[in-house]
């Protein structure tokens, strides 16, 4: 019988703090392609709320967003810091399938979170990619593109410009 690999010590820059900015509460500003994948450049805008805490003694997050776009749309996010390979794993399900789906993975480099996994879209196997950028104490960035050729080429397909709500 094998020994378990030693758990990684705690350490403050090892990633684990990474999504510590979002705690809270954010109004978020929406704006999406219409159509994926599609060679599309029509964008609809819509607003959202977006509220998110810690779990499992910071190692994980989980956050809920709310808005009323197409007839009423929720969805959840969780985060789990990988403590042995130090990157994100990050979950996403939605009331429109009631499913996790499969992981992006990555982590925060130069202040630009940068996160890949695979996907499909409407049947086609896409390669995923959420970015993280301009954090600052009270707002950040959002955006998710697909590939369909093994990240040779990028379609952005939803922006999320998030502001703090006081409080």
């Amino acid at each position: 019988m094998t020994s378990p690999s030693p758990i990684a010590s705690p350490s403050e820059n090892d990633g684990r703090h990474d999504f510590d900015f979002y705690y809270g509460q954010w109004k978020v500003r929406n704006e999406r392609l219409k159509k994926r994948l599609a060679g599309s450049d029509e964008w609809e805008t819509f607003e959202a709320t977006q509220s998110c805490r810690p779990l499992l003694d910071g190692i994980g997050n989980l956050d809920d967003f709310v808005t009323g776009w197409s007839g009423g749309f929720r969805g959840m996010t969780l985060r789990l810091f990988d403590l042995q390979a130090r990157q994100w794993r990050i979950y996403w399900a939605s009331n429109r399938s009631g499913v996790l789906e499969p992981p992006v993975m990555g982590r925060f480099e130069g202040g630009v979170g940068t996160f890949y996994g695979r996907d499909t879209h409407e049947g086609v196997p896409v390669l995923a990619r959420f970015l993280w950028s301009d954090i600052a104490a009270d707002s950040a960035h959002w955006q998710q593109a697909f590939s369909t050729d093994e990240g040779a080429s990028w379609e952005t397909n939803w922006h999320m410009w998030m502001t703090r709500i006081a409080g």
